[in-house]
């Protein structure tokens, strides 16, 4: 078992750069890692008791070494159990505020308000980071605190907080975001009365935080129309859970089966949190089936563009955007990809038109009903024609999920590619390298 007592500097730097050489059908099977929007969360939420937590198939990416950092600065004991188990136990929360170091880094320090207005009454957190994809604003998750009762001061790099305790409110979102509904819910669970979230996203990460909460004693109600209702209680224990498969990964390797004509199954996958992308797989050409252990993927038929429209969970994930994006260049037909989630998320299809790619981005919306980005001055909008012929080129990943597109691009692009900025990648994606190369995929490492 090891203890971690002390928090780790955030990754800065790539430890390697990545060489792909393409043009290798992908075969073989992985195991999907559990999910980096959910156990994150969930890490959080262990701070609403002072009874030990222990979480199972928890990744082993930079994030979680972020998450868990904060956690022990914070008086957090943390000891890894196994590979993949975490116990994170806090019988007393030493610190109410986080270092400077974690201004910027990502979003889990706006989350944690929640939990340590319910230990300690007060909080000083810095303004959250993470992928630089578009405005990202906190105002739905302080909007939402200030009607529970909370007292907030901002400052150009934190928000300090503070309240007696925090009371149940009817809060109305404005836009079902996933942060300002997991913020709701972690501050709403220990709070005096009973709060209403109109309006709330319902992604699967969403309810597998909310089932942990259950089991932890919460009562919290997801009803059909967006609505979820959280009767507060005082107190929650212990518990013992085990975070659901990544979405997110699972159609990345998904996109990279049916790209290189492979065919890819990946073990824990379930079909009930991709039903939307596993329609847009078929409506191009590609396919899935069941397996005993998780799902299958390949390519059915030659392949063929489609439109499609990022929206909050039943819709089209933002996150899918990236791979589908790059699936899409070897699709007869020109495409339409629609974001409707981030305003700014396609920086990085300028690096795939130099590989070969045609994409062009507009301002207008797709379809008859305009999406909340009409009229501004923001290229939310793809058109990617294709085939095309991808060659291989020097790659510099801007965010996470642009990560994998680029990995992908270079699994079909002739020749060798370069990756830099692996850094991003792996804050999401545990052991890419080595997952890759266990269904065939001709990638190396170089030390930086």
């Amino acid at each position: 078992m090891t203890i971690v007592s002390a928090l780790e500097q955030p990754m800065a730097k790539d430890r390697h750069t990545y060489s792909i050489t393409g043009g290798v059908p992908l075969e073989g099977s992985i195991t999907a890692s559990g999910a980096k929007n959910a156990v994150t969360k969930q890490l959080v939420a262990s701070l609403l008791t002072d009874q030990p937590c222990v979480l199972h198939k928890v990744p082993r990416i930079v994030e979680v070494d972020l998450v868990l950092g904060m956690l022990a600065e914070l008086g957090t004991e943390v000891t890894w159990l196994g590979e993949h188990s975490v116990r994170v136990h806090t019988p007393e929360v030493r610190e109410t505020s986080l270092s400077a170091m974690y201004s910027g880094v990502n979003r889990i320090p706006i989350l944690m308000m929640g939990p340590l207005l319910h230990r300690r009454g007060e909080t000083l957190v810095p303004l959250p980071g993470g992928c630089t994809i578009g405005k990202r604003p906190i105002d739905f998750h302080l909007e939402g605190l200030r009607q529970m009762g909370a007292d907030i001061a901002e400052h150009p790099t934190s928000v300090k907080v503070h309240v007696d305790r925090l009371a149940g409110a009817h809060i109305d979102l404005l836009f079902p975001s996933v942060g300002a509904t997991e913020n709701l819910l972690l501050a709403a669970v220990r709070a005096s009365g009973t709060t209403v979230i109109s309006n709330a996203a319902v992604e699967p990460e969403i309810v597998d935080l909310i089932l942990m909460l259950q089991k932890m004693g919460a009562l919290i109600t997801i009803n059909t129309d967006r609505t979820i209702t959280v009767e507060g209680v005082r107190e929650l224990r212990g518990v013992e859970h085990t975070t659901i498969a990544d979405r997110i990964e699972i159609a990345s390797f998904a996109a990279a089966a049916i790209a290189t004509d492979g065919h890819i199954e990946v073990r824990g996958a379930r079909q009930e949190h991709l039903v939307t992308y596993l329609n847009t797989l078929r409506h191009i050409g590609g396919d899935f089936a069941e397996t005993k252990d998780g799902l299958e993927f390949w390519r059915a038929r030659p392949l063929t563009a489609t439109d499609v429209e990022t929206g909050v969970h039943p819709g089209f994930m933002t996150d899918w955007q990236q791979p589908l994006t790059v699936l899409l260049t070897q699709a007869t037909g020109t495409s339409v990809v629609h974001e409707t989630i981030y305003e700014d998320r396609f920086g990085y299809t300028e690096q795939l038109s130099a590989m070969g790619a045609s994409v062009e981005l507009t301002m207008r919306c797709l379809g008859a009903v305009a999406c909340r980005f009409h009229g501004r001055d923001f290229q939310h909008t793809a058109k990617i024609s294709g085939p095309r012929r991808l060659h291989g080129a020097d790659l510099v990943i801007p965010d996470l999920r642009a990560g994998f597109g680029y990995v992908l691009a270079a699994l079909v692009a002739d020749g060798t590619s370069t990756i830099t900025g692996t850094r991003y990648l792996e804050r999401g994606y545990e052991q890419p390298v080595a997952k890759l190369a266990a269904v065939g995929a001709r990638i190396t490492t170089q030390p930086v």
